[in-house]
C-alpha cells in the first residue's frame, strides 16, 4: 500500500487498471433513455463532466452529496467525487473502490469490469481531498462511515442499474471492498479483494518477519537488500547531505516527521518492503553490491526503491488519511528490523503516528479489524481474495472460514502487489475464477471474458505506490 512507504511504503494498498481491450462495440443503446439525463434527476447527483472514452462507452465525472456523519446527517454534508464508466442499464455494475484519492482516466476498467463486459464506477474515499467535509472532524473517518457512503450511493445509483452489482478493488481498495459488504451485505452480488492486508491482531506482526526471510527464490537478493539499509544508515552523514540538498532544491519542508533525518530514516526502512511490494524476482538482477556500491549509486537505487521525498510534508499530506485510519482501526505492519540494530536511531518511528500532524488526536480501536475477520470467516458470501506470493502485504492476508461461503482464495507465485491477478492464475483455476465472477454478476454462459493483458500497466504501478497498505 504505499509508494508508500514500506509500512508505509505503502501499505497502500492499491491499485488500479487500465482497459486494455478498447472494445469496438456498438453505442449504448439509444431506447434505455439519455443516461445524463437520469443521472441529474437524481437528488444529490451532480454531473461535473463527461469526457471521451472507449468506443461503446460514456465517461462521467461526478459527486453525490453524502453526510458528514450517518448517524447525524443534520450535521452538513460534502460532495464524494466518483467516475461513471457507462456500458448499458441491462448490464452488470462493478463498484470500483479505491481506498484513495480518484484514478479519473477515462479508459481505466477493472479487471473484474472487463471479465463481465459490465458498467463500472470508480469511488473516492472520504477524507481524501476534494471528497473531505470542511471543517473536517476526524472522527468521523471510519470504516462504517465509508460502508455507508458506499451504500447510500449504491442504492441511489440502483435505481438506474438494476442489474447484479460486483464490488473490487485492489490494496486499501480491496480491504474497503470487503469492510462495504460486511455492514451491508446485500448491496452487491460478490466482492474481489486484490491483495488485501487484514490486520486482525495488529500486537503480533511476525508474520512479516518471516516473510522477509522466505521472499523469493533468491537468498543473496534477500540479504542484499538487508545490507544495503543497513550500509545506507552507515553512511548516514553523506546520504542525509544528498538528501538535504535534494529537499532544498525541490522546496521540500518537514513538519510532520520534524527534520530531514527522521524523513531519511524512514525512507531506508522502506527499502525491502518496497522492494517486494513493486519489484519482480528479475529486479534482483538490479540490486547493488554492498561491499561495493558507491555512495551516489546507494543513494539512487534507494531513492528509486523507496522515493526519499516519499517522507516530506509535500510526500506525506494527500496520504495523511490512510495514515489515520491506520492508526486508529485498520493497523499496520511493524517488523523488527533486526538486520538495522545499532544504525536506526528513532524507535517507534514505523508507525502511523509518526505520518499525521500533531494535532489530529488519534486513538486505536483493536476491535474493528477482529470484527471484520470473523465476519469474513463465520458469514463471508459470495468473496474472492488474490494475492501476489511475493507481496508483503499478503503475509497477513484474510483467510476464509468454515462459515464462509461460495468464496475463492487464491495466490500467485512470484507476483507482488499487482491488481490484476485473475489473468495471471493458472489455466484451471483462471476458469474457475472467472466462472465463479460471472455468475455472480449474472452473465454465465455469456461469453463475456475478454482476452486479459498480462503486462504491468503503468497505471497499477503508480496506484500502489502509496502507503504501505
Amino acid at each position: 500500500m504505499r509508494k508508500i512507504s514500506g509500512l508505509l511504503l505503502s501499505m497502500l494498498l492499491l491499485v488500479g487498471l487500465i482497459s486494455s481491450t478498447a472494445s469496438a462495440q456498438a453505442s449504448p443503446s439509444a431506447t434505455e433513455g439519455d443516461i445524463l439525463a437520469r443521472l441529474k434527476a437524481i437528488p444529490g447527483m451532480k454531473v461535473l463532466a463527461e469526457r471521451p472514452t472507449n468506443p461503446g462507452f460514456r465517461y462521467f465525472l461526478l459527486s453525490y452529496r453524502q453526510p458528514v456523519d450517518h448517524r447525524h446527517p443534520e450535521r452538513g454534508g460534502f460532495d464524494q467525487r466518483f467516475t461513471l464508466l457507462h456500458k448499458a442499464v441491462d448490464r452488470p455494475m462493478v463498484l470500483y473502490t479505491s481506498g484513495y484519492n480518484l484514478n479519473d482516466l477515462p479508459t481505466f476498467r477493472s479487471e473484474p469490469a472487463q471479465l463481465i463486459d459490465g458498467n463500472q464506477i470508480s469511488v473516492e474515499q472520504r477524507f481524501f481531498t476534494p471528497s473531505r467535509p470542511e471543517p473536517a472532524d476526524w472522527s468521523n473517518l471510519n470504516i462504517w462511515q465509508a460502508a455507508t457512503d458506499h451504500h447510500r450511493l449504491v442504492t441511489a445509483l440502483k435505481k438506474i442499474y438494476s442489474e447484479k452489482w460486483i464490488s473490487t478493488g485492489a490494496s486499501k481498495g480491496g480491504m474497503t471492498s470487503v469492510y462495504h459488504s460486511r455492514f451491508y451485505p446485500k448491496d452487491v452480488d460478490g466482492v474481489v479483494a486484490y491483495v488485501a492486508p487484514n490486520d486482525a491482531d495488529n500486537r503480533e506482526d511476525s508474520a512479516y518477519d518471516r516473510f522477509f526471510k522466505t521472499v523469493g527464490t533468491d537468498p543473496q537478493c534477500r540479504q542484499r537488500l538487508k545490507d544495503l539499509a543497513a550500509e545506507s544508515l552507515k553512511r548516514r552523514p553523506a546520504m542525509l547531505a544528498k538528501f538535504e540538498a535534494a529537499a532544498a532544491e525541490q522546496g521540500l519542508t518537514f513538519g510532520i516527521l520534524g527534520t530531514p533525518d527522521r524523513a531519511f530514516e524512514s525512507s531506508v526502512l522502506d527499502l525491502e518492503w518496497g522492494f517486494w511490494q513493486y519489484m519482480l524476482q528479475s529486479a534482483c538482477a538490479s540490486v547493488p553490491d554492498p561491499k561495493t556500491v558507491t555512495t551516489d549509486d546507494l543513494y539512487a537505487f534507494v531513492d528509486q526503491i523507496a522515493g526519499f521525498s516519499f517522507y516530506s510534508d509535500q510526500g506525506l499530506t494527500p496520504y495523511v488519511p490512510y495514515y489515520y485510519q491506520a492508526g486508529t482501526q485498520l493497523g499496520w505492519p511493524y517488523p523488527k528490523f533486526d538486520h538495522l540494530r545499532g544504525l536506526a536511531k528513532y524507535a517507534g518511528l514505523y508507525q502511523p503516528r509518526s505520518f499525521v500532524p500533531a494535532e489530529l488526536k488519534m486513538r486505536f480501536e483493536p476491535s474493528a479489524m477482529r470484527d471484520v475477520d470473523r465476519w469474513v470467516r463465520n458469514d463471508g458470501r459470495h468473496l474472492m481474495f488474490l494475492y501476489g506470493a511475493n507481496d508483503p502485504w499478503g503475509a497477513e492476508p484474510f483467510r476464509l472460514g468454515r462459515g464462509t461461503r461460495d468464496s475463492y482464495w487464491y495466490e500467485v507465485a512470484g507476483l507482488n502487489h499487482n491488481g490484476r491477478l485473475i489473468g495471471y492464475l493458472p489455466g484451471d483455476e483462471r476458469a474457475k475464477a472467472t466462472a465463479a465472477l460471472q455468475r455472480w454478476a449474472g452473465v454465465s454462459g455469456q461469453q463475456q471474458a475478454r482476452k486479459l493483458n498480462t503486462t504491468f500497466d503503468t497505471f497499477d504501478e503508480l496506484q500502489l505506490n502509496r502507503p504501505p497498505l
